[in-house]
């Protein structure tokens, strides 16, 4: 066979994999959900930590659209993880079913009527953050991806306009977003020269002004009910924890992350004030996250430094090799790859921020959001 006709096959192959094992998780996707949905739909917004498939059809370094991404859920399906995500994890709370991404065709139709997955792997606030990964969609490509589908793709599934407004209005936005900032982009100087145009406090406050446009353009399409997730230490990841002298978490890193949050936090409240009729929550994951790190035991896992895959198994940067053989415990890492949380981790994630007995959101919970 020609070479460029293997590749082909290859590649339709794949694709054709990726697809019937999105319809698999789509038909058993009620497994562990609340038995109705308190919420019409939750539509996502984020980069890498759940992005659940919207790379795969990018061209781009950034995918997981490969063994062993997704061994404990049956194959890889494009999420960073060994498995499910938070929102996976999170729409199961919410009596939702796994949540189509965008680029997907499994997102046609009534299917789009539970909410859509925006979120790309390498995305950030600012439209340069991850550029040198090749395609990505940008926070500010996802909002325009969501106003395509408000005006294009949901108007003939609803009697009328009023209809429409009503289902996004009580629907829940999510948005987790602003560490690839950082990660790709204020600390690659060789890269992007943001460092040394601001300080950690300024560059704070330019993603702050730069998604609080990008926040009240989603609310100018309709959305009322929104999340806002907190960054996590990213001092701590196995990517950082390779280049530190005493094997603790990078505080250099971590000290900017804590502004970025705090004005996050401060989001929640002078949004709430200046746009009728909405309401924000913030989930932190930053305290938790720190917490699994530092009291590894305590959450039932054994390992908080290395990855349960790539090179991160020895502290090193890599996300997990094709075909490469994870580590056995998955369910005791805290990491999965150099970047990325377990499956296991993710879950407890969203038990604390999205189910009724929640305790990392403010001022109430996702679950209290979404009866709202």
């Amino acid at each position: 066979m020609h070479k460029d006709m293997k590749k082909r096959v290859t590649f339709t192959a794949t694709f054709l994999c990726m697809f019937l094992h999105e319809l698999y998780m789509v038909a058993n996707a009620q497994d562990g959900a609340a038995t109705e949905p308190i919420t019409p739909a939750l539509f996502i917004f984020g980069d890498s930590l759940i992005d659940n498939g919207n790379n795969n059809y990018l061209f781009t370094a950034a995918k997981a659209n490969y063994f062993p991404y997704g061994i404990d859920t049956g194959g890889p399906t494009g999420r960073f993880s060994n498995g499910l995500t938070v929102v996976d994890y999170g729409a199961r709370y919410l009596g939702l079913p796994y949540i189509p991404p965008y680029f997907s065709i499994t997102s046609f139709g009534r299917n789009i009527l539970r909410g859509i997955n925006y979120a790309s792997a390498a995305a950030g606030i600012l439209d340069e953050t991850g550029r040198h990964y090749g395609q990505r969609t940008t926070l500010n490509g996802q909002i325009f991806q969501f106003q395509e589908t408000v005006t294009l793709k949901l108007p003939p599934l609803f009697q009328n306009q009023d209809e429409l407004t009503q289902y996004l209005a009580k629907s829940v936005f999510l948005v987790d977003i602003g560490g690839n900032d950082y990660l790709n982009n204020y600390l690659q100087p060789e890269r992007y020269d943001t460092s040394s145009r601001y300080d950690g406090e300024s560059f704070a406050d330019l993603l702050r002004d730069t998604l609080t446009s990008q926040i009240t353009r989603l609310y100018n399409i309709g959305a009322r009910k929104m999340v806002l997730v907190g960054s996590g230490p990213l001092g701590c990841i196995p990517s950082f924890l390779s280049k530190s002298n005493d094997g603790n978490c990078v505080a250099s890193v971590n000290n900017l992350i804590i502004p970025f949050n705090s004005r996050l936090i401060e989001m929640t409240n002078t949004l709430s004030d200046s746009l009728p009729g909405s309401f924000f929550v913030y989930q932190n994951t930053y305290d938790l996250f720190d917490d699994i790190i530092h009291n590894t035991s305590k959450y039932g896992f054994i390992n908080s430094a290395k990855a349960c895959c790539g090179n991160g198994r020895d502290g090193g940067e890599l996300t997990c090799l094709p075909l490469q053989q994870p580590c056995a415990e998955r369910d005791q890492y805290v990491f999965w790859d150099s970047f990325h949380p377990t499956q296991a981790v993710n879950a407890i994630i969203a038990r604390r921020g999205y189910s009724q007995y929640a305790t990392d959101c403010t001022p109430i919970s996702i679950y209290q959001l979404a009866q709202r």
